[in-house]
C-alpha cells in the first residue's frame, strides 16, 4: 500500500467528547502531554459534569476536552473545533453546533443504537438523515475494531471495551503525526501493577494508529510543527499545578513553612492534593472538616509564624468571611485563595465564571478591606501566587487571589523561571524579636511606610499580645471601645491597602505591538517576571489621542486575557486601531488607572459576570465603561470579542462623523 500524503497545517482545535465513563479527560490530556513535547504551543480546555457519575448515554452525562494547537503563539482553546470526536449520540448533539462549518467528525458508530439515540432525544439517526451534510463524516466502529484488537488479550469483555478512549487517542494520534512512544511508556508506568491492563490498552492505542494509517476513510493525515517559543526549558502546566508551585517559591523565597488550610470544593480541590505531595519543601497541608475549619487553621498557623493559605471557591468565601475579617482585623498575612466557579449557591461547580470580585471586595461586614490579584492565565497562576504571597506579608494582610475553572484545569507550556531571579520575600518576613515601645511589645506600632505592624511568633519571650475580634487601640493592642480609636484604627487599615497602589506597577498600554513572545506566563503588562515578554511601543498602531481617531480602550481582568488579546489582535488584523490593558491588581486600581481610562472615549469592559468591573471603574473614576458580559459557564471566543470591538468602533466612527459627544 502506497503511504499516504502528509499534509503541513498551522493550528489545529481538536475535541474529544464522550459519556463520563468513556475517558474523554485523560484522552485528551495524554494528547496535551504529547503535543506539549512535540513544542507546539497549546491550550486547553476541560468541560465535564458536575454530577460524579450521570447516567450513561445522557445529555448532562457529556464529558469533553478540547485541545488548541500551533507552530505559532495561541492565546485560547480555539472557537470552534476543526475535529470532534464523538463517541456516543449525546456526545454528538450536544457538540456538533461548535463545530467548524468545513469541519471533520469522528463518530464511534457502534454507540449510535436505539437506546443511545433515545436518551440523546434524537427522534431519528444524525448519521443517516442528511442533518451532517455540512461537515466531513467519518463512521468508525471504535468498540467492535477495539474489541477485536484485544481477542486475544486475557482481560475482561468491559475493559476490552474500557480501551475504546486508546484507539480514539491512536487515531487521532496518526491524524496530527503524535509520536506514539511517549503514550506507551505512560501506559506502563500507570499498570505498572497490572501488565495485562497496559497491554491491552497499548494495543489498543496501536490498533487506533493502524486503523488510520491503512484504512481509506482518511486520504492523508497532518503535520503540525513546533512552535517558535522563547528559549528556554518548558513544561505543561495547568493553573492549579502553576498556583501550588507558586505558593511553594514564595515560601521558600520567603524562609517560611508552608501551611494549606482547605476542604475540598471543585475546581479548587486539586491545588490541596498538589502540594499534598510535596512535605519535602516543607508543606504541611491540612484537609479541615468544613470551610471555617479551614480558614481558621489558616490564620492560626500565620499566627504562628507560617506563609499560611486557604483555597476554596466562592461558596467557600462565603462560609470563611468572618475569619477573613478577623485576619483584617488582626492584620496577619493570610492568602485566600478563590477558583471562581459558575454560581450562586451550588451553581455550575465544574463550569467557569468570574462573578466573585464583589464579594472579594466588599464580602465582609464592617469595614475590612484587603489587596485583590487575579490571574490571567494558567501559567500566570504562578506569578500572581508570588504577588499575592509578597503583598501578604510585607503588609501583614490577608490577600485575596482569583482565578476560576478556566484557568484551574486548563493547560499551556510555560517556561520554567529561574529560581534566583524570582523575588527575595524574606527581607519582608522580619520577625519582631525585642520589644519595640520601651521595654515593652506594642503589636500595632506600625512601620511608617508601609502602615504594617510587627509579626512576632508565639513564644518569644517578652513579646506577649493579644490577637481576636475585639477592636485594638492603636499602638498597644489593648482591647478598645473609643469611638475615635476606632474611627482611627478602620481609616489606618484602609490607608495601609490604599497605600500598595504605590507598590505595584502601573497599569500598561497595548498600543499595538502584539508579537509572537507576549504570553508566557501573561507578560510584564501584569507584573509577571516572563524575560522578554509584554508590550513594547505602540508598533505603529497610533497613540490614541491621534486627531480623528476613535479612541476605544479595551480593559479586561482575570482569566479574560486570552480571548480579549486574541480578539483585539484579529481587530487589528482588519485594520481597527483599538488598545488594550489588563488589570493584575484588582484592589487597589494601579496608581495610573485612571489617567489611563480618562485618554479614551469609551472604555469596554468584556467579563464572564454582570459587570462587576465595570461598576467599580465607573464608581472610581467617572467614565464610560460598558459591558460585554456573558454569563454561561464558558469562556469567551475570540470571534464574539472581535465582532463586540467591531461594533464598539463603528458607533463610535459614526458619532465622530455627525459630530456628537460620545454618551456616558
Amino acid at each position: 500500500m502506497d503511504t499516504k500524503s502528509v499534509q503541513r497545517v498551522d493550528t489545529v482545535t481538536i475535541r474529544f467528547a464522550g459519556d463520563s465513563g468513556d475517558g474523554m479527560q485523560l484522552t485528551g490530556n495524554r494528547f496535551t502531554s504529547v503535543t506539549a513535547r512535540v513544542g507546539n504551543d497549546l491550550a486547553t480546555l476541560p468541560d465535564f459534569p458536575a454530577e460524579i457519575r450521570a447516567p450513561a448515554g445522557s445529555l448532562p452525562g457529556v464529558s469533553g476536552f478540547q485541545l488548541h494547537f500551533a507552530d505559532h503563539d495561541i492565546l485560547t482553546p480555539g472557537d470552534a473545533p476543526d475535529v470532534l470526536v464523538a463517541m456516543n449520540p449525546a456526545a454528538l448533539k450536544t457538540n456538533v453546533a461548535d463545530l467548524a462549518t468545513d469541519g471533520t467528525l469522528i463518530v464511534n458508530s457502534d454507540a449510535f443504537t436505539k437506546g443511545n439515540l433515545k436518551k440523546a432525544a434524537y427522534d431519528a439517526n444524525p448519521l443517516d438523515d442528511g442533518s451532517l451534510d455540512r461537515l466531513r463524516l467519518v463512521q468508525v466502529p471504535i468498540t467492535t475494531l477495539t474489541v477485536g484488537a484485544l481477542e486475544d488479550h486475557d482481560v475482561s469483555s468491559k475493559d476490552k471495551q474500557r480501551a475504546k478512549n486508546m484507539f480514539a487517542l491512536g487515531l487521532m494520534s496518526w491524524m496530527y503525526s503524535r509520536p506514539t512512544q511517549p503514550t506507551e511508556e505512560w501506559l506502563r508506568d500507570k499498570f505498572a501493577r497490572q501488565s495485562e491492563i497496559a497491554d491491552a490498552n497499548i494495543a489498543a492505542f496501536r490498533a487506533g494508529w493502524a486503523f488510520g494509517e491503512t484504512t481509506e476513510l482518511f486520504a492523508f493525515s497532518y503535520e503540525v510543527h513546533a512552535a517558535a517559543l522563547p528559549p528556554g526549558r518548558y513544561r505543561q502546566i495547568t493553573g492549579n499545578q502553576a498556583l501550588s508551585y507558586g505558593l511553594i517559591a514564595a515560601a521558600q523565597r520567603a524562609g517560611l513553612p508552608l501551611f494549606l488550610g482547605s476542604y475540598p470544593i471543585t475546581p479548587a480541590s486539586d491545588i490541596l492534593h498538589e502540594l499534598a505531595r510535596h512535605k519535602h519543601f516543607g508543606v504541611r497541608t491540612f484537609q479541615a472538616e468544613d470551610e471555617i475549619a479551614g480558614v481558621g487553621a489558616a490564620l492560626g498557623a500565620a499566627f504562628a509564624g507560617n506563609l499560611a493559605v486557604t483555597t476554596t471557591s466562592g461558596p467557600g468565601v462565603a462560609l470563611k468571611g468572618e475569619t477573613i475579617g478577623l485576619a483584617v482585623s488582626v492584620e496577619l498575612p493570610l492568602l485566600i485563595v478563590n477558583i471562581q466557579r459558575g454560581g450562586p449557591s451550588t451553581g455550575l461547580p465544574t463550569k467557569t465564571e468570574q462573578s466573585d470580585l464583589l464579594q472579594a471586595m466588599f464580602g465582609r461586614n464592617g469595614e475590612a478591606p484587603l489587596p485583590i490579584v487575579a490571574a490571567a492565565a494558567p501559567g500566570d497562576c504562578f506569578d500572581a501566587a508570588l504577588e499575592a504571597a509578597r503583598l501578604a506579608i510585607k503588609y501583614r494582610t490577608p490577600v485575596m487571589l482569583l482565578s476560576d475553572g478556566y484557568l484551574a484545569n486548563g493547560a499551556e507550556p510555560w517556561r520554567l523561571p529561574q529560581v534566583d531571579q524570582l523575588p527575595d520575600l524574606a527581607a519582608d518576613v522580619g520577625f519582631q524579636t525585642e520589644p519595640n515601645h520601651g521595654d515593652a511589645f506594642w503589636p500595632f506600632q506600625r512601620d511608617p511606610d508601609t502602615l504594617a505592624r510587627p509579626w512576632a511568633v508565639p513564644g518569644t519571650a517578652g513579646l506577649e499580645h493579644r490577637i481576636g475580634g475585639l477592636e485594638k487601640a492603636d499602638g498597644s493592642g489593648n482591647i478598645s471601645y473609643d469611638p475615635d480609636n476606632h474611627h482611627h484604627m478602620t481609616e489606618l487599615r484602609a490607608a495601609k491597602i490604599a497605600g500598595i497602589a504605590a507598590d505595584i506597577p502601573p497599569l500598561e498600554l497595548d498600543l499595538g505591538w502584539d508579537g509572537p513572545q507576549a504570553r508566557r506566563g501573561a507578560g510584564s503588562e501584569l507584573g509577571g517576571r516572563a524575560e522578554g515578554t509584554g508590550p513594547s511601543g505602540n508598533g505603529g498602531m497610533g497613540h490614541p489621542d491621534d486627531p480623528g481617531q476613535p479612541r476605544l480602550l479595551v480593559l479586561g481582568w482575570g482569566s479574560s486575557y486570552g480571548p480579549i488579546r486574541a480578539a483585539v489582535r484579529r481587530a487589528r488584523q482588519r485594520g481597527a486601531r483599538v488598545a488594550r490593558a489588563h488589570l493584575r491588581h484588582l484592589n487597589p486600581f494601579p496608581a495610573n488607572t485612571g489617567e489611563v481610562l480618562a485618554g479614551f472615549d469609551r472604555v469596554l469592559v468584556p467579563e464572564m459576570n454582570t459587570g462587576q468591573l465595570r461598576l467599580l471603574l465607573r464608581a472610581e473614576y467617572l467614565v464610560d465603561a460598558r459591558g460585554y458580559n456573558q454569563v454561561r459557564g464558558q469562556p469567551f471566543t475570540s470571534q464574539e470579542l472581535t465582532e463586540v470591538i467591531m461594533a464598539e468602533l463603528a458607533e463610535l466612527a459614526e458619532l465622530a462623523e455627525l459630530g456628537e459627544e460620545v454618551p456616558a
